[in-house]
């Protein structure tokens, strides 16, 4: 019995969502903005104890740094989207995220909220105009950063998509094979890289056969004698 033939077959049943993809696309982003943010006031405010630069990042926050951070991130996504003509909202692989990303200014965007942010953070006293100056002055530094930093974040989820690519056609390797010792190293290996990437609609149907194939042997005591009608029921659920 030849996996191949049978773990491709397509099915109608959407296993990703719009909602999913931005989920994960703002939480992975917001936090390289905002660590990026922490890394880059140490270094332009040397001199401040470490008490001082929290307080000094506190009243970016205060100020709106977080909600602005969100919306230029959701509004860099949604413009790529339509920049790049992906009318169903949904992207089709990593790459096409990333471009879509750049397309949509996440690093003029980000740039415009922190510029805002210091405006109205010092005119409202909450921020000391040398300091402001200072940060205004590092700014392009922290976005050549930011920039950097989700750059490598993509391709680590490129590099990641290989690596689960590669564990998938060993687990197929080994259910041929009948080896389920083999099988269940490589299923360990799929769950977490998963945990690390971008939901893409075939990465994931891929998966989810593959999990369903796995569990079916394993309830079944790690017997491969599965019928042709278990192996429809795996494709089915996925």
């Amino acid at each position: 019995m030849e996996l191949e033939k049978n773990i491709n077959l397509q099915n109608n049943n959407e296993i990703v969502t719009e909602k999913e993809q931005n989920s994960f696309l703002e939480s992975t982003l917001g936090k390289i903005v905002n660590s990026v943010l922490d890394v880059g006031l140490r270094m332009i405010l040397p001199d401040f104890v470490e008490d001082s630069v929290v307080e000094v990042k506190d009243a970016l926050v205060q100020g709106g740094l977080k909600e602005g951070i969100n919306t230029a991130i959701e509004g860099a996504i949604n413009l790529g989207k339509s920049v790049m003509g992906i009318f169903t909202g949904k992207f089709e692989d990593i790459s096409q995220a990333r471009d879509a990303i750049k397309s949509g200014g996440i690093i003029d965007g980000v740039s415009e909220v922190l510029d805002k942010v210091i405006e109205k953070t010092t005119s409202s006293g909450i921020l000391d105009n040398n300091i402001a100056n200072l940060i205004s002055n590092g700014k392009d530094a922290i976005m050549d950063s930011v920039s950097n930093n989700i750059e490598n974040e993509f391709m680590k989820q490129i590099n990641s998509s290989e690596k689960l690519a590669k564990y998938e056609d060993n687990w197929k390797e080994y259910f041929n094979n009948k080896n389920f010792e083999g099988m269940q190293r490589e299923y360990e290996k799929i769950k977490e890289k998963l945990k690390e990437l971008l939901p893409i609609e075939n990465t994931i149907k891929e998966a989810r056969t593959i999990e369903n194939l796995h569990n079916l042997i394993k309830n079944n005591g790690q017997n491969f004698n599965l019928t042709e009608e278990q192996l429809e029921l795996a494709k089915m659920l996925s």
